[in-house]
């Protein structure tokens, strides 16, 4: 089975290892069939501590690295400017 990639912002690098992605997807409503903008946060596991709040990377689904870690980062998308 194909792994699902996504992308995303970084919103925290704060913890070890860890980087926490915001991913936002638009859907139409059901009922009154707006478009409508849906964010999920995913922590992504950053083996160097590279990847730092404001950058848009892309995460790969992986196996179970923690209690709520089920993803690791592929690659940096647009890096955040100084």
């Amino acid at each position: 089975m194909p792994k699902r990639i996504m992308q995303g912002v970084v919103v925290s690098d704060k913890m070890d290892k860890t980087v926490v992605v915001k991913v936002e997807r638009k859907v139409r409503h059901p009922l009154y069939g707006k478009i409508v903008r849906l964010s999920k946060k995913y922590k992504a596991h950053d083996e160097e501590n590279q990847y730092k709040s404001g950058d848009v990377v892309n995460i790969r689904e992986s196996r179970s690295l923690s209690k709520d870690k089920n993803w690791e980062v592929v690659g940096v998308v647009q890096a955040q400017e100084a």
